[in-house]
Parts: structure tokens; sequence; C-alpha cells
């Protein structure tokens, strides 16, 4: 029933508004691929491999892809993050859902490339196949392989081979460009059969290098210039672009050699704003020049390859004050995102890559100094695939960029002033609509009147964050005059459109529609009021999110195609999914998850998750009268909205049961410390000169790792000497990542460990290096003549990465130097490092630990003669003690649950744990450290519905009582439905 004017107007009053984001405004001449005259339209559909050739243009508002506007909204996620390809089909369908258009990726190349001239693209280093479920799932891939990424992983991913060969990185050096041209031909052999534009793929973009601002000089323009010869050489024909760190203007369109092609570059750049700071203009809105953002490139599109999704935490947890990525997430939340992503698209940027939204776990001896294990980052999507609140701005961001055309081409418009705000007001061109963005950077509500063209209308911003209103937005057939929820969609599903605006939990919404003639209304639902007034306009006011879904449906008027209006607050929204079919558009409420969707003559077939209870409502082409929900039939009717709608619920996704962890067996290693250990098959550690930018001792002699072939994890030393009969004291000198320890011993006996200190928020969380002298006094009973052994073990951590191309990937890793007081004695140095790689696992699974070398870590290996044990331990031990166990799962096959091993001790006690779940170093665990205590175990790597082996490396200092303490296993999320998963 209508309103009465008098209730209308008493419900209006309380009004809200909603999000934001805008195009363009840059000046300057049109590029080669320019076409400045296309209009605004639909986007193009979902990117396949459909064998069709299409083309990649551009102009100062968009990408132009076969001549049509495309608002590329990415997101950004590593393959080498999640060692479980079963896995990278999950993460794309969920972004694919939850709006994004796009998948941004590093291709690592210390991943891929154990030795030089050896590069393995097989398993769980399958690029091959992540380009393909990509082009499966319909998103672009924006490729990113180097050579150098950063990326926080090891050496910024140069291989670790990389830092003993001669030759500069970052350069022209010819020495360097020889490896750098091995490695892109190996990648690009893979990504040209994946091209878009060739329709054998959806690889949209690729970048050439990463954040290069350290060589802008002839030397760097020579190096660009060689990237993008290379590149081109090697049959790769989409645009090409870089990633300016920080916004310096470097790398623009015509600042280096491309040999004479025009038009294949973009300019792009990255920004990691704090919470804390007022987002920052870097487009339509800005200064321009340089240091401007899209400004310095005024005749290519606002590209942004890298935007904060959160931000990456070092060792000990100094930028969330120890509450880890759980305090990245809360300050870098929903609010932010809408803050701060709004306001770029405000300013025109129309290419945008969140960073990260996937993080994933830097497993083995993945990670660079910076980070710990966990590259969670306070993401969208959890390291444990839990879809989180953030996605909220995501999904309704995404799917509007996509669903409706006026946002791909926005020019400035009139200056607009609402007290208290922040307002962008901005136009499209081709179809009239206005898009005024309001901002609030205050901590508290600001209410007020914003004038638009459709009149001043009242609403709400509250603190920290941003709305959007729209005027004059096509709606189908239809054309709203304004709404303070912000649109989400408008898609044609059968023989109707569907427009879905949202807003936040709770707010009274507003919606006025331009109607020449008075149409039907139908209120669907009892939350909806409405009220047509003698101007020609249709007011619907609904509190958002109180009963899920409201649905309004308008009828006849001026047009016999019907408008459904849909409202929702953010947590009814991101379960509106639509899909696109070869038959049609459908819109789908109510699961979690939205995977994929066939029609099958009259029968919807839609696979997906559910958490909650919950029904589904499918709005799709005519004719449609069966729903099957993964594989099973479910009971409907058909609804006044026209939908398909469950007649029952789907009941919520069942509890699962972990077992405890129990059957722990230990034993303790080190027999390299023995003065009778064989080490005659280790290498002789007698080189005189090096490649490390780390002085080598005068004298020598080398013994920094990397210079013999041991790259990842830890290291023995063994040095022989003969008398140490006036020895006083041992210095040891060692060059580590962020956590590097050094232990000793002299013939056999503990001389004691020292470990680097715990970063520090404001000094030395970026530190890559860290140095230092151990010095441990000799006690007079291990003063004697004859031959003694001074044995040492270094955890070496990760390489430097090479942000300013100053090699500083080459520092040293392992012991420096060695010096004796009291005494001179010629030592004779023997080292051993990691194995060959493992084939399966790669080369940054296992470093040099006895255990490792002798496979203690591998299911199958023979324990039964180890002590038997149980936690929590409290041991005094300088060394290495292994504990094994294993477990077994019965996980329902219908069940995707996500696993995690949480280590609690005394923080006081000073010791380490890597973690091997079936062979693979899942992280390491540094318990008086932190923060990180629980650690995510993949689904392919753990055997859901099998048993497993786990096995804990746990080195242990002197100085305090070490465990474990307590060892168990966690449940992080847990959905029915998932996919299947391939054991890796």
């Amino acid at each position: 029933m209508a309103l009465s004017r008098r209730n209308f107007s008493a419900l209006a009053g309380s009004a809200a508004l909603g999000l934001a984001l805008g195009g363009s405004d840059g000046t300057g001449a049109p590029s080669a691929y320019a076409a400045r005259s296309v209009p605004t339209g639909p986007a193009p559909a979902p990117p396949s491999a459909d064998g069709e050739r299409h083309t990649i243009g551009y102009d100062r508002y968009s990408l132009l892809v076969d001549g049509r506007r495309l608002v590329v909204w990415s997101g950004e996620m590593h393959p080498f993050r999640l060692p479980s390809p079963s896995l990278w089909r999950d993460v794309l369908q969920k972004m694919r859902a939850h709006g994004y258009n796009a998948v941004s990726i590093y291709v690592a190349w210390n991943y891929h490339s154990p030795t030089p001239g050896r590069y393995d693209f097989t398993g769980v280093r399958d690029l091959d196949l992540f380009l393909r479920m990509a082009a499966e799932t319909g998103l672009y891939v924006i490729l990113r392989p180097g050579p150098y990424i950063n990326a926080e992983v090891d050496g910024g991913g140069f291989p670790g081979w990389l830092t003993a060969t001669e030759g500069t990185a970052r350069t022209d050096d010819p020495t360097y460009l020889g490896h750098v041209d091995s490695w892109l031909t190996q990648v690009n052999r893979i990504a040209r059969k994946h091209l878009f534009t060739q329709g054998t793929g959806t690889i949209l973009l690729y970048q050439i290098e990463n954040e290069y601002d350290a060589h802008t000089d002839g030397m760097g323009r020579a190096y660009m210039s060689h990237l993008y010869k290379k590149v081109r050489a090697d049959g790769i024909d989409v645009p090409l672009f870089h990633n300016d760190k920080g916004r310096n203007g470097y790398w623009v369109p015509g600042s280096f050699g491309t040999g004479g092609e025009k038009g294949g570059w973009l300019y792009g750049f990255d920004g990691y704003p704090s919470p804390s700071q007022t987002p920052p203009d870097w487009g339509t809105f800005g200064p321009g020049g340089a240091k401007g953002g899209a400004g310095a490139s005024p005749s290519t599109p606002g590209f942004v390859p890298e935007f904060g999704g959160g931000w990456f935490d070092p060792w000990g947890g100094a930028w969330f004050d120890g509450k880890g990525y759980a305090e990245s997430r809360r300050t870098r939340d929903a609010a932010y995102e809408r803050r701060f992503y709004l306001t770029n698209l405000a300013n025109g940027l129309t290419l945008h890559n969140v960073y990260m939204t996937f993080g994933g776990t830097s497993w083995g001896w993945l990670p660079a100094p910076v980070v710990y294990t966990s590259y969670d980052y306070g993401a969208a999507i959890d390291e444990a695939r839990n879809v989180t609140d953030k996605i909220a701005p995501m999904h309704q961001l995404g799917h509007l960029l996509q669903r409706v055309p006026d946002f791909a081409k926005l020019d400035r418009a009139a200056e607009v002033k609402a007290e208290g705000l922040k307002v962008y007001h901005l136009t499209n061109p081709d179809t009239g609509a206005h898009v005024y963005v309001a901002r609030n950077d205050g901590a508290d509500a600001v209410t007020t009147d914003l004038p638009t063209d459709a009149g001043r209308v009242r609403i709400t911003v509250p603190g920290k964050d941003a709305r959007l209103l729209t005027t004059g937005l096509k709606l189908g057939r239809r054309t709203l005059k304004y709404s303070t929820a912000e649109p989400v969609l408008c898609v044609t599903a059968g023989r109707q459109d569907i427009a879905l605006f949202s807003g936040r939990h709770g707010e009274m919404t507003e919606l006025v529609l331009k109607c020449e003639a008075e149409p039907d209304v139908m209120r669907l639902d009892p939350e909806a009021a409405w009220a047509f007034d003698g101007d020609d306009a249709l007011h619907v006011n609904t509190p958002l999110g109180e009963g899920g879904l409201t649905r309004v449906l308008v009828q006849k008027g001026e047009t016999e195609t019907p408008l459904l209006l849909l409202f929702a607050d953010d947590d009814t929204a991101v379960r509106v999914f639509p899909y696109d079919t070869p038959s049609g558009t459908l819109l789908v409420y109510g699961p979690a998850l939205l995977r994929h969707v066939e029609l099958r003559g009259s029968e919807v077939h839609l696979t997906g998750d559910v958490t909650d209870t919950t029904g589904v409502e499918v709005w799709g082409p005519r004719g449609i009268d069966t729903l099957v929900w993964n594989g099973r039939r479910l009971p409907t009717r058909v609804t006044l909205s026209g939908s398909l709608m469950t007649t029952g619920l789907l009941p919520s996704v069942p509890e699962v049961r972990l077992p405890e962890l129990g059957g722990w067996r230990m034993r303790t290693e080190n027999p390299e410390v023995g003065p009778s250990f064989d080490d005659s098959g280790w290498q002789a550690a007698d080189k005189k000169t090096s490649f490390s930018t780390t002085p080598v001792p005068d004298g020598g002699p080398v013994l920094f790792a990397d210079d013999y072939g041991f790259h990842y994890g830890d290291v023995w030393y063994r040095g022989s000497f003969t008398d140490s009969t006036g020895l006083e004291e041992v210095s040891l000198a060692y060059s580590t990542g962020t956590q590097g320890l050094l232990m000793a011993w002299l013939d056999g006996e503990p001389l004691g460990t020292h470990r680097m200190p715990v970063p520090d928020k404001n000094t030395t969380t970026r530190q890559g290096t860290w140095t230092a002298t151990a010095a441990f006094p000799i006690r007079e009973a291990l003063r004697s003549p004859g031959r003694h052994v001074l044995s040492v073990l270094v955890r070496r951590m990760q390489h430097d990465q090479d942000g300013r191309g100053l090699d500083t990937h080459k520092a040293a890793r392992g012991l420096t130097a060695a010096s004796f007081k009291g005494a001179s004695p010629t030592v004779s140095w023997r080292i051993q490092g990691e194995k060959a790689p493992d084939p399966v696992r790669g080369p940054m699974n296992n470093g040099g630990l006895y255990g490792e070398r002798e496979g203690w870590h591998l299911p199958g290996f023979r324990d039964h003669d180890w002590e038997r044990t149980a936690f929590p331990r409290a041991a005094r031990y300088q060394g290495v003690t292994w504990y094994r166990t294993t477990f077994r799962l019965s996980v329902p096959a219908d069940i995707d649950a996500s696993v995690g091993l949480t280590l609690e001790d005394d923080p006081y006690r000073a010791y380490r744990a890597q973690i091997f779940l079936n062979g693979w170093n899942m992280g390491q665990y540094i318990n008086n450290v932190g923060p990180q205590h629980t650690f995510v175990l993949p689904n392919g790597v753990l055997r859901t519905r099998g048993t497993n082996t786990l096995a804990l490396a746990v080195l242990s200092e002197f100085t305090t009582l070490s465990g474990p303490g307590k060892v168990g296993l966690t449940l992080l999320g847990r959905a029915t439905g998932g996919l299947p998963v391939t054991p890796v």
C-alpha cells in the first residue's frame, strides 16, 4: 500500500548516503591507440580464451577493449604463496564473484630457477595452469614477471644463485642481461600462449621491472629499453607498463626507447597511504606534474598497479603493536577502503589493482627479511581463504564498474561544497549522469545538505568514511533522479531490469525515480515504503538490512519493461551475485559464494558455498523452472518479483571436529658438532674472491654461504685447527636477514648462541641485512694441544631485496670472518648447506639441518626408534631437536575446511621451530619474538581425508628452557561446497 504524503515525509527525513568513484580529466595529445570519440556504452563481455582476436587500446579515460570502455578492477594474488594449485581456482572464483574482473600476479624468478639455466614450471610452479584457470574463471590477467618484483620475497625475486654471479643487477650490465633474457624467454614462452589479443587466454597487460627508481639516467633508460624490446621480440603484444614507486613521474611514455613503437606503453604508480593520512588526489583533482600521480601522463588512463589493500608486518609485529594482521585488517577496514579507493576513482584512476586481495603464505624460505611466514596482509580474503568484512566495498565497486558504464568516462564538474565534507563532483559527458563523492575525514559523523543538480539532498557520512550519490543515472529503461544509497549494479535478467543499491546496516535510504507517467508499484517486502508525487517522481524509502534484501517492483508508466529495485546493507549485498551466461545474465541471492552457473534447458545449475542457513533466489531468463544447487534439486516457487526462490532453507555448514595431536616422538641432532664427525664430503671453504657486496676479510677465506651454492635455510661450518692452548676467545662475524642466529661449539661443547635483535618500528623494520660479531670465551677445560673443531650453525634467514638497485641482494649470508684472542690458529674451513632442491617442493623448501639432509621431515621416514615424548616440554639444550607425529582427518568431502597449526608457550622461552607438514616447510615460528602463532596448512598439502605427517625442527638456545609448549590444530574456516582438491 502506498504511503500518505505525511508518512512518506517522516521516513524521508532520515535518508543516508553511499559510495564514490570517478574518471580521468587529463590533458594532452591522445596516444596512438586513442579513440577520444568512444562513447559510453556497455563494458566488454567477461574475458575467456574464445579463439577470437581482440584489440586493446586506451584514451585518457580508460582502456578500450574491442572498442568498448573497460574499467579494470583487479586484485593481487601470488600463486607461489599458495602451494596447492587446486586452491588457486578457489581464490580466483571468490575474486570474480565479489566484483573483480582481473587478477594481478607476480612471477618470482627465484621460485622457478634453482640453478643457472634451469627452470621449473611444473607442479605448484605451473604458470600455464594458473593462466588457464584465470581464463576459465573469466578474469583478465595482469602479468608481472620482473625480472625484479620486490613483493617481500627473498632477494626481491632474484634467484639465490644470482648473488654469486658477476654483473650488476637492474642495470644494462651484459652479464646480468644475459641471465634476464634467459628468464624472460622461459616466462614469455608460456605467456604468449595466453594473450587476450590472440584469443588464447586473458593476459591483458604485462609489467616490466618494478618500482625502478634507482637508475633513471642513461644506464637505466638503456635497461628499460632492453626489457621492452626483449618482451616484444618474444611475441608479447599487449600493452606494457611499469609500476612507479611513490609517484615520481619515472618511465612515462617517451622516457626510453621502444624501438619506434608508439602507444604500447602505460604509466602506472603505486601508493600505500596510512589510515591516519588524508586520502590524496593523484589525478583529476590533484596538482598534476611528475609527482602528481596520473598527472604525470595525462594522455594515458589513470593506473594504480598497486594500491594498499593492507600492509605487511615484520618479525616482532612492530607495525601493529604485536597484534599481527588482524590489526592491519582492523585499521585498514571497509571504511578505509571506501575513503581511499573511492578518492582514487574520483580522481580518474580507472585501472586499479588492490595489493593484496589474497596475501597467502610465504612458506619455506620464501619470505624477504622484512616479513615473517604469514603474508595475510590484512587483505579482503584472509590467509585461510575466508572472505572478510573488507570484501563489501570491493564487491560493490567491482560490480558497479562492470555493470554501470557511466563510471568509465567521467569529467570534473562544477565545484560543490557541503559543510564538514570533502566533495568531488563529476559528470559523464555522454549520458549526463552526475557523481558526487562525499568524504568525511573527521572522526565524528557529519549530517549536512549536499547540493546536487537534482536539488539539495540531506546526507549523513560516518567519521572516516565516504559515500557516493548519483543523479541522472540510467537504470535500464528508466532514469534515477537521485539515491542516497550507492548503486551496486544494474542488469537485465529475463524481461526486466534489476538495480541493486546498498549502504550501511540500519540506514534509512531514499531513492527517487524519474517517472513521466505514474507507474504501478508493488512493495514485495514490508520494510519498503513508496509514494508518487505530482512532480513526476517516485519516492522509495527503506531501512537497509532489517529483513535482508528489500524488493520493490516498478511496472508500466512510460515503459513496459519492469524495474526491480533491490536494497541491501553491506552483509546482504555481498550475497548478491551477477553471472553472465550465453543465454543471458542471471542474478543470484543468498549463498555465501556463487562459483558457477550453467543453464541446461529450463534448469539452472548453480555451484557455490554456504556458511549459514540461507535460501537461494535466482532471477534469470524466462522459462527457467528448476534450481539445482551443487548437484541437488531444490523445491522452489516463482515469486512476484519474477525470481525462482527455494521454498526451504539450505542448512548451515556442519561442525568440523579436529583431533588432538599426540603420539609425538623426538630425536636430537647436531652430529656436526662432534670432533669425529666425518665432514670429508663437505665443500672446502677456501675461496679468496667473491662477487658479494660484503668485503672479503684480508687474507680470506670467503665464508659466504652463497659462494658455495647454499642459498636457502641453515648452513653449517666446521673449522679444524691445532692447538688451543692459549685460546681465550673466539669472535665470529656473521651476516643474515632479520632474526638471523648463530650457534657455536668447540669440540662438541656449546660456546653459546647469538641472535640478531628484533626490528624496531621507527628504525629497522625495513632493514634487510643485519651484521654482528659474536664473541665467545673459551673455558680452560677446552684449551689443549692437538686437533680441535669449531662447529658453527648459522640460521641465515633470507637475502635482502634490491629495492634501490645497489646489488643489496648480494650481501653475504652466513659467517663472514673468524678471529681469535690469545692464539692465532690456522683454520681449515668446510661448509654444508641444503642438498639438491626437492624436485616436488622446490628450492626454497629445505635448508642445511642434518635432519633435513637425512629426510626426517618427510612422510614415510621410519621414526619408530625415536624417543616417545609429550608436550609441554621444558628442556635446556643448544641445537636442534626434532619432533614427529601423525594425525588423521575425516572432513566430509562436501565441506571446505581451512585448518591451521597453533603453537603457544611461555614467551620468555627462546626457541624457534620449522613446521613441516607432509614434507612441506610451512613456515618458521619464533616463540619469544612472534607475533605469529598460527600457521595455515593449505588443503592439498594437508590431507583433509587421510593421514598427515607433522614434523617440527626446534632450534633451541641454551639461555632459557625451551618448548614446545602447546601444539594443536585450529579450525580457521569452513563452508559447505568448496572445490575438489588434488594432493600436492
